[in-house]
């Protein structure tokens, strides 16, 4: 199934929608800005929160949070410092560990187990607004793989100085 997240960014506020490939939205994703740590919030269309991420602040690393229901379910991590690619690091709380490679040019990445690839990611630009899709191979982990593209999403921007948040 391809998620498409399209962004909308406001004066003093951030969103974005998850939408299906035929523009049925799911998720609206709001960022909260003039925090010390930013922070995302995933709602779904009926307005109930699903999910967090929130970036922590002062670390080596670029390290953000997943959380659910108050609760920390995974860990996504960059090193500082890597001369060719992307490479990030998953944890979750059930034990799962994922990998997150990307090219040089930070426009195609991948998340994968060590089974296989769950979802690829592809950064273009549709019209006006930026937009990325998500194509998810593991339907029963789609939201928490959108939510993992959304963070390299961020952490990749937020490394470019192009802006505070690419959503």
């Amino acid at each position: 199934m391809r998620y498409l997240v399209r962004d909308r960014m406001l004066a003093f506020h951030e969103e974005a929608w998850v939408e299906t490939e035929h523009r049925e939205k799911l998720f609206k994703v709001n960022r909260r800005l003039l925090r010390l740590r930013t922070t995302f919030d995933f709602v779904d269309s009926r307005g109930d929160h699903v999910a967090s991420i929130v970036k922590k602040a002062f670390t080596l690393h670029h390290t953000i949070l997943i959380k659910q229901n108050g609760e920390v379910v995974g860990r996504i991590s960059k090193r500082a410092f890597r001369i060719f690619g992307d490479r990030f690091k998953v944890s979750l709380r059930d034990g799962r560990r994922l990998r997150i490679a990307g090219n040089l040019w930070d426009r195609e990445f991948d998340i994968a187990d060590g089974d296989g690839t769950l979802a690829h990611i592809s950064r273009r630009w549709f019209s006006i607004r930026d937009a990325y899709a998500v194509d998810v191979m593991s339907e029963p982990d789609a939201l928490l793989l959108v939510i993992l593209a959304v963070c390299v999403d961020h952490i990749i921007e937020d490394r470019k100085g192009e802006r505070l948040t690419n959503l």
